[in-house]
């Protein structure tokens, strides 16, 4: 995502140094494990530059937790005991009714489990009717022209910078996230997509990460963590070489963390929900504003300037 980075001033006598909202607790939650506690959790505010719409402000609520010795394969498992256990606990029913924005009908959202299970490309692959080159070759640029030429074939839109992964993200948003009414678990992304996210056991180029989609929009992230550090650089490295592209979604090395997995952090499961959009859809509400105290607001002088009519 598209880092959301306010500079903090700090007085010269203090630390002297220039601090940025947080996007997220994760690399920090996940040293804790590497000092020795196996599980961890927290639940609070995090900061992203993503624009606001219906289902984005960007001051948003989220829980991560991080637990040592599961995989993306357990994550899966609490995931859908979780989301299916609250929408049974919340509504007493595991079909809860929601209506989406601008319907004139209500839809039924199943959170029956088990959820619906898609893998990335195989269903990519399936509904353009084309093969892709193989996900460990993703990284070069015979790939990213095949990646790009389908997209135009099939009237993608993609803004600069046109990187393999943004390609592939804009595919899966026109063409999987659309099925994804009831929860469904979009899975077994590429490695480009995937800094933080280890290595599939099986299959190369992909990684054992999951996102789930309930009412076609995202409110769960996991995947097995990457733990050998030096990958974990290599992983960094070529992000860091997408970002000087113009690719303000690709992150930067980091250091400490680097560092961290040094001393050794263990086979490890880590999970991110967005807190304020699981509520929407359990109390049908289809803005997001309505379930936040304090959501970012247009000014009224910004408001009173858009309504003026065009002299021109």
């Amino acid at each position: 995502k598209q880092w959301y980075q306010r500079r903090v001033a700090i007085t010269a006598g203090d630390l002297n140094m220039d601090l940025f909202m947080r996007v997220a607790p994760e690399l920090y939650l996940k040293m804790l494990v590497v000092g020795g506690l196996d599980r961890v959790y927290e639940i609070g505010k995090n900061f992203r530059n993503e624009g606001i719409d219906m289902t984005h402000n960007p001051e948003f609520t989220c829980m991560e937790f991080y637990m040592a010795y599961a995989d993306y394969n357990d994550l899966m498992d609490i995931t859908e005991e979780l989301v299916s256990g609250l929408a049974k606990s919340i509504t007493g029913s595991y079909k809860v009714e929601f209506t989406p924005m601008g319907a004139e009908e209500s839809v039924i959202i199943d959170f029956t489990p088990p959820f619906r299970r898609i893998k990335m490309i195989p269903e990519l692959e399936r509904i353009t009717g084309v093969k892709f080159p193989p996900a460990d070759t993703f990284h070069t640029e015979e790939a990213r022209q095949f990646l790009d030429e389908l997209c135009a074939k099939h009237e993608v839109e993609c803004s600069a910078p046109r990187t393999a992964s943004r390609l592939i993200d804009k595919m899966v948003g026109e063409m999987i996230e659309v099925q994804c009414m009831n929860p469904t678990f979009i899975i077994e992304h590429p490695q480009i997509m995937c800094p933080l996210a280890k290595y599939h056991r099986s299959e190369k180029g992909l990684t054992e990460r999951l996102e789930l989609f309930v009412a076609t929009k995202e409110i769960c992230n996991a995947y097995t963590e990457l733990n050998d550090p030096f990958v974990q650089r290599e992983q960094f490295e070529k992000q860091a070489v997408d970002k000087a592209a113009g690719d303000d979604e690709a992150q930067c090395i980091d250091e400490n963390y680097c560092v961290s997995l040094e001393y050794g952090l263990p086979p490890t499961g880590g999970f991110g929900m967005g807190i304020d959009r699981l509520v929407m859809f359990l109390t049908n509400t289809y803005n997001i504003k309505e379930v936040l105290l304090f959501p970012a607001m247009k000014p009224e002088e910004a408001k009173a300037e858009d309504a003026k009519p065009d002299e021109s």
